[in-house]
């Protein structure tokens, strides 16, 4: 039999990105941005020119906050796009304390408040599910907080909103720090635990590829157990050198890991989308979507050229190399003709 007639082709995956992949940026030192301004309309018509992505994951308020819902969805409907989710920002400098944690309760209503209003625009536009990134809340120095306390209010924040929401899904993206040295949704491991303490169904991950690298996780191993327990939600894709959340183009990196986290949502039956969440401070947007598109696809076609009967015989008797010469066969067939495309 040849490679051709063992081949099972898939359906292309459908690719999105988050809409701050076309945004501008600031950080400490370049402090007045790389680029100009671009308000939620000018990110909407920059994904849309990139030709591949079906789906974005919005900011909420849109910025720069004086941006109708209505506007967004004319926006949209112009670059055939479709708002996959709401990111509610209760990370932001007012949280600075916490957002669900903050010691203030005012402040914590306010922020449950902010992501109840953002998941009334997800109904509008008709997302799949609203994300959550607690990023101000955890704490930054020994003997600061009570550590019960910070996650009884994560838990019961969520747990809220849940239960108010009911039509909608909410997926918790876990980060191991920033901007919090430590985040109380830190792992995968805390966020599933956190969920069973939630005692709700709507409640799932969104797995960023990027803060598993930065966690010290070996990111298919922690896709493998949330879909175990049916609660990826989404995922997020990127790159970065594991010490920081750098943000980079899909596999430039580590792109063995890369190829084998697909691997595993494939292997397990996943069916989601595709996602970008790259920082492209000093890239082209638009040519780092597509570069990151493209080398997702190059993926999606070694995963059918992957001689999975050889691989699984490697893999039962931990045969690293054998493993890995399976997995680089089909990955450098794929990436080849990806590149004479």
């Amino acid at each position: 039999m040849s490679d051709q007639d063992r081949i099972e082709m898939h359906p292309e995956p459908v690719y999105g990105a988050g809409i701050w992949h076309f945004a501008t940026y600031v950080d400490r030192y370049a402090t007045d941005g790389y680029g100009e301004p671009r308000t939620v309309l000018d990110a909407i018509k920059l994904a849309g020119s990139v030709g591949d992505l079906a789906v974005v994951d919005l900011n909420w308020p849109f910025p720069p906050g004086d941006v109708s819902t209505a506007e967004v969805k004319d926006a949209l409907a112009k670059e055939n796009l479709r708002a996959i989710a709401v990111t509610p920002e209760f990370y932001t400098g007012e949280f600075a304390k916490g957002g669900f944690t903050h010691p203030d309760s005012a402040v914590r209503r306010k922020a449950i408040d902010l992501v109840a209003a953002s998941a009334e625009v997800g109904r509008e536009l008709g997302v799949d599910y609203i994300k959550l990134w607690p990023g101000q809340d955890g704490y930054d120095y020994p003997f600061q907080a009570d550590y019960a306390d910070l996650w009884d209010k994560s838990v019961s924040a969520v747990r809220e909103l849940a239960l108010a929401f009911p039509d909608l899904k909410f997926s918790i993206e876990y980060k191991p720090r920033e901007p919090r040295n430590r985040m109380v949704f830190s792992s995968v491991a805390r966020t599933l635990l956190a969920i069973e303490d939630m005692g709700v169904d709507n409640v799932g991950v969104l797995l960023d590829f990027g803060h598993s690298l930065y966690g010290g996780e070996t990111p298919a191993e922690a896709a493998r157990m949330a879909i175990a327990r049916n609660k990826l939600f989404a995922i997020d894709v990127n790159d970065n050198f594991r010490g920081w959340d750098d943000d980079m183009v899909v596999g430039s990196v580590h792109l063995l890991e890369t190829f084998e986290f697909f691997f595993a949502l494939r292997d397990a039956g996943w069916e989601g989308v595709w996602q970008l969440d790259q920082f492209p401070f000093r890239e082209d947007s638009v040519e780092a979507a597509r570069a990151g598109i493209r080398t997702m696809r190059a993926f999606h076609r070694a995963l059918d050229y992957l001689d999975r009967e050889a691989l699984a015989a490697a893999q039962s008797a931990q045969d690293a190399l054998g493993a890995q010469r399976v997995a680089k066969r089909a990955l450098f067939r794929a990436l080849a003709e990806s590149e004479s495309m």
